[in-house]
């Protein structure tokens, strides 16, 4: 008998472990540069968080849109995110920074985009929003975590201070020569 509850312990322990594992492994993100999410996003808004309610299997989010700097030309009254692990949890009455996609007609953000709250974001960062990141765009951010990283192409800025704060201050900008280079500031490089 105790061979057989042994086994049976056994079992549900392996079951339990394989069932965490895929819990774990349905949201797996990469740290994201901001000006990197900027550009991947369809959508990039700056909103107050006003509601909060469940619709079907999504959580539903009313927002006061504040700013719109990428997008559509519509205003979102509301962000949706998933109701599993991949979905994000917001604070009625707080803004934030939301980097998402589209949708039939709406707006959807994750754990894997760029969704801090406004008040985290840097002054460099903020000001990045409406001049630096959309000039950048055509530049690729290559993350890299251990030295050396390869880079095929001028056309991208190596990014090796993940955990610092130059993500916060730094945006990757074209050059003249079309090269892609760092820079720190508050105003785009003059050409």
């Amino acid at each position: 008998m105790t061979r057989y509850v042994s086994s049976c312990f056994f079992t549900l322990f392996v079951l339990f472990l394989w069932r965490v594992e895929d819990i774990a492994e349905a949201c797996r993100c990469l740290p994201q540069h901001p000006q990197q999410a900027f550009c991947d996003a369809e959508v990039v808004i700056r909103a107050k968080v006003v509601g909060k309610k469940a619709v079907s299997n999504d959580i539903k989010y009313d927002i006061q849109q504040i700013k719109m700097f990428k997008g559509c030309d519509q205003v979102i009254h509301a962000i949706f995110t998933d109701t599993t692990s991949c979905g994000v949890t917001l604070q009625i009455n707080k803004e934030y920074l939301f980097t998402g996609k589209l949708e039939t007609g709406r707006m959807y953000v994750t754990m894997c985009g760029y969704n801090p709250s406004w008040e985290n974001l840097s002054a460099a960062q903020k000001n990045s929003l409406t001049r630096l990141y959309k000039s950048g765009c055509d530049c690729k951010i290559i993350r890299c975590t251990s030295l050396p990283c390869p880079i095929s192409t001028s056309a991208a800025c190596l990014w090796t201070d993940l955990g610092t704060d130059n993500g916060q201050n730094l945006a990757c900008i074209k050059r003249e020569d079309g090269s892609c280079a760092w820079y720190k500031g508050m105003a785009p490089p003059k050409k």
